[in-house]
């Protein structure tokens, strides 16, 4: 029993050789197959192949583990594959359960805490009730030690059709290091520079970064653009913020939906955040201190 159980993987591993010679390279169409991409399942016949379908498939060549398999594909490295994924996601659950922060009590006290703070920073913070998803999801916490915001943070890019979301961001980083493992030709991750390519090749002065103005009228939606230069605390001072920043990365050169405020409405409305911030002072005269 031991030894066919051994044979087993040499025997597929020959047979899925013998069908792959069987094929051609459905790039060069001459050369006998000799690769399978993991992901889309395009036969290649060598590296420059393989990098071909990369840029015109626009591929990352990595397979998705959710991806549906059929029996008669099913092998002992789909197997294989499938078990490492249920173990990843092990170790993130059990990483999730043991991060004190992440669950830590939402409660009224520790969410005034939070507005104290940031109304001490000039940022209007205001927050969803219990059972609001970024309510839920929101990650945001105040260090006392360091006196500063490690900020939740949301990151949306419309022309790569992508988001992301970043956790414990201090808020003395500057917006373009933020940005930086995600745009930057040399020091972005490899998968989310392939994903956001448009935005990699692009200059730097062609990248705008904006965030919606809080608390309009939802016939009158308005953005307003951010500093890359100065850090996350100085581009949110004076604004309103619901919950955690939402940034919205975008080129100049593609038009988009999204209106930003002129020179003479960003006055009318940080005066306007001004005063709610000088609102929600009065009303929360109580100081709460942070447990941690």
């Amino acid at each position: 029993m031991a030894s066919t159980t051994g044979a087993t993987p040499s025997g597929a591993d020959e047979n899925l050789q013998r069908k792959m010679s069987l094929r051609r390279c459905e790039l060069c169409n001459t050369e006998a197959a000799k690769y399978r991409c993991p992901r889309c399942m395009t036969y290649s016949c060598s590296l420059a192949c393989v990098k071909k379908h990369k840029a015109l498939s626009s591929c990352n060549g990595i397979r998705e583990k959710a991806a549906f398999v059929s029996m008669n594909e099913f092998s002992n490295l789909t197997l294989l594959s499938d078990y490492r994924f249920l173990e990843d996601v092990g170790r993130l659950a059990d990483r999730s359960a043991r991060d004190a922060i992440s669950h830590k009590p939402k409660s009224n006290r520790f969410v005034n805490f939070l507005r104290n703070r940031a109304r001490r920073h000039k940022i209007c913070l205001q927050t969803l009730p219990i059972g609001f998803t970024k309510r839920r999801e929101n990650s945001t916490f105040y260090s006392n030690k360091e006196q500063k915001f490690y900020w939740h943070l949301k990151l949306l890019f419309p022309h790569g059709h992508a988001k992301f979301t970043e956790q414990r961001v201090p808020d003395d980083k500057p917006l373009c290091d933020i940005l930086k493992t995600y745009i930057d030709p040399q020091e972005s991750d490899p998968i989310k520079q392939q994903r956001l390519k448009i935005y990699t090749m692009s200059p730097q002065s062609n990248i705008q970064i904006l965030m919606k103005v809080e608390n309009r009228p939802h016939n009158s939606i308005r953005y307003e653009e951010l500093d890359a230069s100065k850090s996350l605390l100085d581009n949110l001072k004076g604004k309103v913020v619901i919950e955690y920043p939402t940034l919205h990365v975008v080129l100049r050169k593609f038009k988009t939906d999204m209106l930003i405020l002129g020179q003479n409405m960003n006055k009318e409305i940080n005066t306007s955040n001004k005063d709610m911030i000088k609102e929600s002072s009065s009303e929360e005269e109580g100081e709460v201190h942070d447990s941690s």
